[in-house]
């Protein structure tokens, strides 16, 4: 055979090799439609139960669900693709929502994730009168394992989640949560000392003479009483899990890590932060943990914003009640900024995961 008949048998088989490997391709690359499913989640800290959603991908035309002020890009019990998947659990901020973070789910159970979320006792939208308390600083990471362990649980989801692929993504309050799970280990009178110097943080600060005058009610004093928050660290089980492995934290709460717990650590982190962070301050926080953390992927700083740019873009209705978490400083876009959080949420995860990128 001669070297150009050669060259045009070779040209035919990878043209008949690339029309059989087209349909594989494509569904390789195909962004699928994504349902949800309201789940019931046993709380091992508080004891009753905690409201979550999964979030899965499906063959299920794309559509949107109205919840509440959310707008959600996904299908309610949609039949769910079958077959083993990676799965992220996100964790919101103080005061938050399961659905805070719908866009983060559903674009990640859109690219072939199952995504859960969570509600956190006595520190969401209608209850925070666990802030401050073991219960929240301590129970946080262990309701996110009692998410994973429900799921892995039920007949139902555990053949949809590959069991050695799991990953955490949280914001705030969420993003220390994270943190502990792969590892970190906080120092709660910490927070005493950030306080003596930012004494007019209301972010941060704002429960501080309230808890200063129950310890003293107590006989203690604050110092103590953080003391004993802090002796309650194993009091429900290890606060890491060695079945997450990798996390995804957003301007999340530093200050109260110190470098010898920062360093136990030792699972991949992606780490972002808004430049003028007035809730958490950037030195203080995220800018603070950054140069301790050995096992740091990547950061990302998104210029001019704030805290609540981590929030999900605000419908109309939610932005008409809640104008201060919804609103951004100029020369900061929401929209965009989200989609380059997904797109490097998503690129993350699949590194870390080891999901074959299509």
């Amino acid at each position: 055979m001669t070297f150009a008949r050669s060259r045009l048998a070779c040209a035919w088989c990878w043209l008949a090799l690339t029309l059989f490997l087209a349909p594989t391709m494509l569904l390789a690359q195909t962004v699928t439609g994504v349902g949800f499913h309201h789940i019931t989640i046993n709380d091992p800290v508080n004891g009753g139960t905690m409201p979550g959603w999964v979030f899965y991908p499906t063959t299920h035309v794309p559509g949107e669900t109205t919840i509440g002020p959310y707008h959600v890009a996904a299908t309610i019990d949609a039949p769910a693709i079958p077959g083993a998947k990676p799965l992220v659990v996100i964790s919101h901020g103080s005061g938050g929502s399961n659905l805070g973070h719908r866009e983060l789910a559903t674009y990640l159970a859109s690219h072939g994730f199952m995504v859960a979320t969570l509600e956190h006792p006595k520190d969401n939208f209608h209850d925070v009168s666990g802030l401050g308390y073991a219960p929240v600083l301590v129970g946080r990471p262990i309701q996110v394992k009692a998410t994973i362990t429900t799921l892995l649980n039920d007949p139902h989801w555990k053949p949809l989640i590959d069991a050695n692929r799991i990953g955490v993504a949280g914001f705030s309050a969420g993003g220390y949560t994270s943190l502990m799970i792969i590892g970190a280990v906080p120092q709660f009178r910490r927070f005493i000392g950030y306080c003596n110097r930012y004494p007019n943080d209301q972010g941060v600060c704002h429960d501080a003479k309230r808890l200063a005058d129950e310890a003293q009610s107590h006989g203690q004093t604050l110092e103590q009483m953080m003391d004993g928050v802090e002796k309650q660290l194993t009091h429900w089980g290890n606060t890491a899990d060695p079945r997450v492995k990798a996390a995804f934290a957003m301007a999340p709460l530093g200050l109260i890590f110190d470098e010898a717990g920062l360093a136990k650590i030792d699972r991949p982190v992606f780490l972002y932060y808004g430049q003028n962070d007035h809730v958490l301050i950037p030195k203080e926080n995220a800018e603070y943990i950054r140069p301790l953390m050995k096992t740091l992927v990547d950061v990302k700083m998104v210029p001019l914003a704030d805290h609540w740019v981590f929030l999900d873009p605000c419908s109309p209705e939610l932005a008409k009640d809640s104008k201060d978490i919804c609103s951004d400083p100029p020369g900061v876009d929401r929209v965009k900024v989200h989609q380059q959080i997904e797109a490097d949420a998503l690129t993350f995860f699949r590194k870390t995961l080891d999901v074959q990128n299509p």
